[in-house]
């Protein structure tokens, strides 16, 4: 580790969406001693905010093991990011996965989640695997800062999608179909400058419980992934120039993780390896210790 805790250049992006072609470090989404499997072959998944960050580390693996992969992003601000990822899984996908598709969306409102869905449904036939990944945040240092317009906005990114995409998707899901959700550490440990933000991953934790629940009979799976502090480009987007500098620091490994580390927790979440699995979240977060 670099002294006085730093792990990275100072940076800040001022827009979000942020932009993971202009990171410095860019995140590493491939492990190159990824050993594919075929875990996932004749799977169709739609992943949301797929183009970078964890999610773009799922579509990689995913395609690696023979899904044909859909995801989406933010039109006008995450173009490049989107055409990369595009791009890599054409490059990565199986000879027998069909074409993947990037969706431009802004998943915040119900009519937008759906025509996502009709647009998978209507080039594949079907979804599979459904991952709800997109989010936003926004350093606040009370809740008095934080005003209707403010919650809406991230409450609607964060949780509502995960609400509309699901109903819309859970029509062309068949039996044996899995909903993956990213949820977070803050959601166990809080965190004081992310309050609005840390309250849509716990109440992504409810609704993973709550929804296995009612999907068991249909042997639909509903589980998350709880990341610990993961080098994206919601991090620059979000935090100062010191924060950033000195993100994952205060893990007991000492760093922040990379997407690459994360992606293999869906791939487990998507495939039959977890048949006996709902309703749980997966915590990898650098050895924090959480109350699950």
């Amino acid at each position: 580790m670099a002294s006085g805790g730093r792990q990275f250049p100072p940076q800040k992006q001022e827009t979000q969406p942020g932009k993971e072609h202009i990171m410095d470090p860019t995140p590493q989404f491939i492990n190159p001693n990824y050993k594919s499997a075929d875990k996932l072959r004749g799977k169709v998944a739609l992943v949301t905010g797929g183009d970078s960050g964890i999610g773009r580390a799922v579509c990689y693996c995913f395609a690696r093991e023979g899904a044909t992969v859909a995801f989406t992003y933010v039109k006008g601000q995450e173009d490049k990011d989107a055409a990369d990822t595009l791009k890599m899984i054409y490059e990565s996908k199986t000879k027998d996965s069909k074409e993947p598709i990037a969706i431009p969306a802004d998943l915040g409102f119900d009519a937008n989640c759906k025509s996502v869905v009709d647009q998978v449904v209507g080039k594949y036939g079907v979804i599979d695997i459904l991952v709800n990944n997109a989010a936003e945040q926004y350093m606040c240092r009370t809740v008095e800062e934080i005003d209707e317009n403010w919650l809406d906005r991230v409450f609607r990114t964060n949780i509502y999608s995960h609400f509309f995409l699901t109903r819309h998707a859970l029509k062309n899901m068949p039996e044996g179909s899995s909903i993956i959700n990213t949820t977070s550490v803050n959601a166990y440990k809080g965190h004081a400058s992310l309050l609005d933000y840390t309250s849509t991953k716990g109440a992504i934790v409810a609704f993973i419980r709550g929804l296995a629940l009612q999907l068991a009979p249909k042997n639909i799976r509903v589980n998350g992934v709880a990341p610990g502090p993961v080098w994206t480009p919601l991090i620059p987007a979000s935090f100062n120039e010191e924060k950033t500098s000195k993100f994952g620091s205060e893990c007991p490994m000492g760093r922040a993780g990379q997407p690459y580390e994360i992606a293999p927790s869906f791939v487990f979440l998507a495939s039959e390896d977890s048949s006996y699995y709902t309703g749980q979240v997966l915590h990898p977060n650098g050895g924090m210790i959480v109350n699950a």
